[in-house]
């Protein structure tokens, strides 16, 4: 089981690194990379407990009730890079409004997310699954994923590569489901 866990983030981040390579997408894509998708069926989500970097635990489920943006990352993927700051001012636009961010950093340490946070300080909670055993339990296909959670706990929406997340189209996208 344990070699089968690290197989599938192996996976994962090999998705991810295919996902950041590439010619520049033309305009028309660029637009349509912006967009969320509806999961079918709305799913429950997972709930988790995760450690942040400084030292809280996290519950999803403490969350019910509120719009819950889930973002899957590591601070060696280029997409989560270049998506970082639009999170951050998309929560500096957002945090008032019951509308919580949570950016789940996969397979990595304390100290790689810190000093990843001095080139991109962030003030959203940066959560660590350092064994990979959240993300296995969540539809991710690479590196970055984004959930939306609507305020009954179910998987609203997702979005898999970076997003221009302050984009006034994404935020009114998030704020319907208030």
């Amino acid at each position: 089981m344990k070699t089968m866990s690290v197989l599938a983030f192996f996976q994962i981040l090999l998705l991810g690194l295919l996902l950041s390579v590439g010619s520049p997408r033309p305009a028309a894509a660029q637009h349509q990379v912006q967009q969320l998708y509806q999961v079918p069926g709305t799913p429950e989500a997972p709930d988790f407990a995760l450690n942040d970097i400084d030292g809280g635990v996290h519950t999803l489920s403490e969350y019910r009730g509120k719009v819950v943006l889930i973002n899957f990352w590591a601070t060696w993927c280029p997409p989560c890079r270049e998506e970082m700051p639009a999170m951050q001012r998309a929560w500096q636009q957002l945090r008032e409004e019951d509308v919580v961010f949570l950016a789940v950093d996969v397979g990595e340490d304390e100290d790689t997310i810190f000093r990843f946070t001095a080139d991109y300080p962030v003030d959203f909670p940066l959560l660590m699954d350092i064994d990979s055993s959240v993300i296995q339990k969540w539809p991710v296909r690479g590196l970055p994923t984004t959930f939306i959670i609507d305020k009954q706990g179910r998987i609203t929406y997702r979005a898999i590569g970076a997003r221009d997340w302050d984009a006034a189209g994404l935020l009114d996208r998030i704020r319907a489901l208030k």
